[in-house]
């Protein structure tokens, strides 16, 4: 294992997207909130894994606090956690938000046929305060050309990675270069 560790890792990132029922394929995001509020966690989807970028893909409602904050401070981290596997893996990286390239419209292609859609057409934004009696934002739809989607995109800059096990942990530090330091759990 510890020689495969870094294949085994991307494997099962690059599973994830691709399997619902794979506890990697919802992590939870951790940035720094705007205006002293400190850190913000929340679960988010991972959409795609690339072993050969060492980057990660998430995508987003536009007017999503995520994307100001990452804007503000693009340095994040996920934590994944995989019952199955018993493994913990925390994702030091560097974030960039993307609102219209030529991703962004493929991948609206893609959600615009699904009921996720109604997710990034809704006229108002995430976390909005909905009086009583408001309808749902599925029936205050803006037209499909105004959706709200973007991309997250993740450079990693290093992994963390925590096995546990009744005969002892283990824990490693990764880098994108190829470092692997074994740690003490």
């Amino acid at each position: 294992m510890p020689d495969h560790l870094p294949t085994r890792l991307w494997q099962e990132l690059k599973r994830a997207p691709h399997d619902r029922h794979h506890d990697w394929r919802t992590p939870i995001l951790a940035t720094q909130g705007i205006d002293q509020s400190g850190p913000q966690a929340r679960t988010v989807v991972l959409r795609h894994a690339d072993a050969s970028s060492w980057s990660l893909r998430i995508y987003t409602d536009a007017r999503s606090p995520k994307c100001a904050e990452l804007m503000a401070q693009p340095l994040a981290q996920l934590t994944f956690w995989s019952k199955r596997l018993n493994w913990q893996l925390r994702v030091s990286a560097l974030a960039t938000v993307d609102f219209d390239s030529e991703q962004v419209k493929a991948a609206w292609e893609r959600i615009r046929q699904s009921r996720a859609s109604a997710d990034y057409l809704s006229r108002v934004p995430p976390g909005y305060i909905q009086p009583s009696g408001e309808p749902a934002a599925e029936t205050t739809r803006d037209s499909p050309l105004r959706h709200h989607l973007a991309i997250l995109n993740f450079k990693v800059s290093s992994m963390d990675w925590l096995a546990l096990s009744q005969d002892g942990h283990r824990r490693a530090r990764l880098k994108p270069d190829g470092l692997l330091e074994w740690l003490v759990p």
